[in-house]
């Protein structure tokens, strides 16, 4: 599967002054996989070690941190030598490994023709030991779940693409096109961009498999609260975690510690809340008042909506069956505007470190989402189906006359004063901006 993270990590290769890169990302989102296959693709050798439970291969960092020691042991260690500029080094699972971590400061400094990059969960990076961390020595990538292009890719749609890429700015998808992939865009919402699900679902075309694998991976993050959360923690942790498709649910969306479990307030939740985000598993919007720079002068932090990083996973703890994706039932048509406002946000993350705003005028008005995009602040109404009604949206923009504005649903493309973009154009959102 490519992952288009890869184009960003052979400009480090090829960069002057490169320094050690991390590759962050939430867990099981296919860093390993893009890292061997950055170092197939690139070098003529890859040395891969993985740092978690194995203390033989950390003991090698523990006597000093001199890098031309560290590499002959390594390449002892693999049976084979490490060559500069000719050998990927791949440190996987680093944030097991303290020391490692920090010997990335002597790799730059003392032996910076050795590539080296590292891959680890963005919890456990985030809580590694504060003298372990070489600041200002390394690079940073974050991985996310594939987005609609890369499952697009995925499913054999390069020629596809390049004509999605290639499309005139003020030109419609053709209908030859658009149909297949508003199929596609349901798909995706089966499984997500997780790669193991996406993968499962283009080998079987099974949703019980696809499912099988999301369950796991929802495991296995359950079971990373209580590993590196404090004990006291986890119960909160599990708890804001299960709540999130509950609360997404409501038709108003804001999310309510209180209905988290009765009798805890947000003084009781908001540390836990905020491990969640360091992960990378949940991503916060928060309301602002008014649509002035710098957007986060004027947000209200009490007010906020809270979404998963993975539409796949999000349809799964909800319990939605994904038959009902490919059906107009009204029991679902409050849900299905919460899940399309995931998706939207999905794929603006992929692009961006931090999370867009919403704005929401007293009780008259709320619009989804406001981006900054270079000097114009832009709402972003989004609708889940074919739909001509926006009255936030033009409420929004009688008050504050916006130069650009958004609508996204499953209309076809349109630039006028506010631009229609298709929810399978989204990867593509900033083109019509």
């Amino acid at each position: 599967m490519k992952r288009i993270l890869i184009d960003d990590m052979r400009r480090w290769k090829e960069s002057p002054d490169r320094k050690p890169l991390i590759i962050k990302g939430v867990r099981q989102c296919g860093k390993t996989y893009l890292l061997k296959s950055f170092g197939e693709a690139f070098y003529e050798d890859t040395a891969y070690f993985n740092f978690e439970g194995n203390l033989s291969l950390a003991e090698r960092f523990e006597r000093d941190l001199d890098p031309e020691r560290i590499i002959t042991e390594l390449g002892i260690f693999r049976q084979k030598a490490i060559m500069p500029e000719k050998t990927l080094i791949i440190f996987d699972e680093i944030q097991f490994c303290n020391r490692a971590l920090t010997s990335l400061k002597y790799f730059l400094e003392n032996a910076p023709a050795y590539h080296i990059v590292c891959a680890g969960s963005l919890l456990g990076i985030a809580l590694s030991k504060p003298l372990s961390f070489p600041v200002g020595k390394v690079s940073f990538l974050t991985l996310r779940p594939m987005n609609f292009h890369e499952f697009l890719l995925a499913n054999g749609e390069e020629m596809l693409c390049e004509y999605l890429q290639n499309l005139p700015l003020d030109e419609q998808v053709s209908g030859l096109f658009s149909d297949k992939l508003e199929s596609y865009q349901r798909e995706y919402y089966i499984t997500g961009g997780m790669p193991e699900a996406v993968e499962a679902w283009i080998r079987t075309k099974d949703v019980d498999k696809v499912e099988q694998v999301q369950r796991q991976i929802l495991d296995s993050y359950e079971l990373d609260f209580a590993k590196h959360a404090p004990g006291r923690d986890f119960p909160k942790l599990a708890a804001i975690w299960r709540s999130v498709p509950q609360q997404l649910a409501k038709e108003n969306n804001k999310f309510i510690f209180s209905q988290v479990r009765k009798g805890w307030r947000a003084k009781d939740l908001e540390d836990a809340l905020e491990w969640l985000i360091s992960a990378g598993l949940v991503y916060k919007v928060t309301k602002i008042e008014k649509p002035f720079m710098p957007l986060a002068a004027y947000a209200d932090d009490a007010s906020f909506k809270l979404y998963l990083s993975d539409i796949g996973l999000l349809r799964v703890m909800a319990g939605l069956p994904a038959s009902v994706l490919f059906e107009k039932r009204d029991e679902y048509s409050e849900f299905k505007g919460a899940m399309a406002e995931n998706y939207f946000l999905q794929e603006w993350m992929w692009r961006h470190d931090d999370p867009p705003f919403y704005w929401k005028s007293a009780n008259i008005a709320e619009v989804d989402f406001i981006v900054q995009h270079g000097g114009d602040i832009i709402p972003v109404e989004v609708k889940a189906e074919r739909n001509d009604k926006a009255k936030s949206l033009t409420e929004y923009r009688r008050k504050y006359s916006p130069r650009v504005s958004v609508k996204v649903s499953m209309n076809a493309l349109e630039l006028g004063e506010i631009r229609h973009v298709p929810l399978y154009l989204l990867w593509a959102v900033e083109r019509y901006l």
